[in-house]
């Protein structure tokens, strides 16, 4: 009697629950190729659009390209080609204007160097090697060396040296003729005081200023050394370019004089 019971229960609840949907069905478990083709359907006629290719179609549309010129075509081809293509798409008088340009440029560039230009063709002869015509010297070539001389021919070499040798005898100086002036260098070697160290008297007023004037006209303490020593100086000082007798005149400096006899 209970297991009668248990089943009519069993039933009554399995009636009233609901059902469970497929878990196999949807968008995210069918095929894609045929879900993608239901949007574009649903797509096309929405909106009226064309449908997008699937991923991974290819297009059967065909490619044109453009030759490119070979390497080997010769530089007149190629300007008789872009000539003709200018004369097409321009007009008569542009391209003939072009053309001229172009045949122009090409024969400023054959006159450039006197020679046709080299056109780009890996099928082109080697560059002509240019050699000196008395070529590389071969004073370090022992093995050219040693056939163009020997011992023998040397020892010829040394010997005619030997017989063109000259001595040469140092002779004494030749003596000054005529009257050159003061010496400031033995001037210089007799004296060992410095610069502003009184030795001879001055006397006269505006000293200074006359020192300033009268140095100005010579172009360096040189020269104004000797004519210094040839109007009387170092005692006398004719010319005030000594104003304070140290015996130099204009700043002369014998100092260098003494430096280069002493080394």
């Amino acid at each position: 009697m209970r297991i009668p019971l248990i089943v009519a229960a069993l039933a009554v609840v399995s009636a009233c629950s609901p059902s469970v949907p497929d878990s196999a069905a949807g968008v995210g478990f069918d095929d894609y190729s045929q879900y993608h083709a239901k949007q574009q359907a649903r797509a096309v006629a929405q909106t009226g659009a064309t449908p997008l290719p699937p991923a991974g179609a290819v297009s059967n549309e065909t490619t044109t390209t453009t030759p490119t010129p070979s390497v080997t075509t010769p530089l007149s081809a190629m300007t008789t080609t872009a000539t003709a293509t200018a004369t097409q798409t321009t007009p008569a008088g542009e391209s003939a204007d072009l053309a001229a340009e172009t045949q122009a440029a090409l024969a400023a560039t054959r006159r450039n160097s006197g020679q046709t230009p080299l056109e780009a063709n890996p099928n082109n002869p080697p560059p002509q090697t240019v050699t000196s015509s008395t070529g590389i010297s071969t004073e370090n070539d022992f093995e050219a060396v040693g056939n163009a001389r020997s011992i023998e021919s040397d020892a010829e070499l040394l010997a005619r040296n030997r017989a063109q040798y000259q001595v040469v005898q140092p002779t004494s100086l030749p003596a000054r003729t005529g009257d050159v002036g003061p010496n400031i260098v033995d001037y210089a070697l007799s004296t060992r005081h410095p610069i502003g160290t009184k030795v001879h008297t001055r006397i006269g007023i505006n000293k200074a200023a006359r020192y300033e004037k009268n140095c100005a006209k010579y172009a360096s303490a040189d020269r104004a050394q000797k004519d210094f020593l040839a109007k009387g100086g170092p005692r006398r000082d004719r010319l005030s370019l000594d104003p304070d007798g140290d015996g130099y005149a204009c700043n002369w400096n014998p100092e260098p004089f003494r430096k280069a006899v002493a080394g």
